[in-house]
């Protein structure tokens, strides 16, 4: 495929932070027997992703803002532009020396994704996509799945974690798509998941109490892909809301529907 010169800068990037985490994986497994456990090196491992990610797009675009998990919100001269990067998304995933992890990085211009790549260092999977240009795994074009049928599909899900989210209306959601779909998977990095409804492994995928720098690069792969992308309840996706539900033109639909039947069950238990 040929990529423009910036995608061509955004996956050389991926692929380099993806290198410094697969070094630090390869010690992942032998922190798991020390005393003091592998939670500060995977911290320092995210951090060293993230400084190669931020050297590499500060010296080509000196002037663009970035949104990063670790950094935060920095501003740049041009205001129109902005990188939105996870350095390793699927943390717990990689603590645990699961090979279920990413590099994300989107381009936001005047609030719109424009690009994305998300790349997983482990099984050498580079998803990209451009506005326009369709979405490709690594070389190979992809588009979302074709099929029609609930009962047939497989569903991506993000579950919350300890201290976070709403625990009791995720059992509802999933007690109701495990009703309704051949089976539910859960990843633990919301940027992979969205990469698989991208190139047709999944069928759909919902979320909540995400972080712009988890949906922005996915979400442009699945509308390159020929999917459809929005917030829960169906309403125009915006990657700083904190939700996704996406899929085919069909099971977009049925997902955001029978995702509505659940959380009406939900809030039936609340009053």
């Amino acid at each position: 495929m040929a990529r423009s010169p910036l995608l061509n800068v955004m996956t050389q990037t991926a692929m380099k932070a993806g290198r410094s985490l697969t070094r630090d994986f390869g010690e992942v497994q032998n922190l798991q027997v020390s005393m003091k456990g592998p939670a500060d090196f995977v911290s320092n491992a995210d951090r060293n992703a993230e400084e190669i990610v931020f050297q590499e797009l500060s010296r080509v675009r000196p002037d663009w803002g970035f949104l990063m998990e670790e950094r935060g919100a920095i501003e740049g001269k041009d205001s129109q532009h902005r990188w939105i990067v996870d350095p390793l998304d699927g943390t717990t995933n990689f603590l645990h020396g699961v090979p279920m992890f990413a590099v994300s990085i989107a381009l936001e211009r005047d609030g719109e994704i424009v690009a994305g790549v998300v790349f997983n260092p482990a099984s050498d999977e580079l998803y990209s996509a451009e506005k326009g240009g369709g979405a490709f795994l690594n070389d190979r074009r992809i588009r979302v799945a074709a099929r029609q049928k609930l009962p047939e599909a497989l569903i991506g899900a993000g579950a919350p974690f300890l201290g976070k989210g709403d625990h009791a209306r995720f059992l509802y959601e999933m007690r109701h798509m495990m009703a309704e779909t051949a089976g539910i998977r859960r990843m633990g990095a919301a940027s992979l998941d969205l990469a698989y409804v991208a190139a047709g492994r999944f069928d759909g995928f919902w979320e909540r109490g995400l972080s712009p720098w988890d949906v922005a690069a996915g979400a442009i792969l699945i509308r390159e892909a020929g999917g459809f992308v929005t917030g829960i309840d169906g309403a125009k996706f915006d990657h700083v809301s904190g939700e996704v539900a996406c899929g085919n033109e069909y099971m977009h639909k049925a997902l955001v529907a029978q995702l509505k039947i659940a959380d009406t069950a939900y809030r039936g238990t609340r009053t």
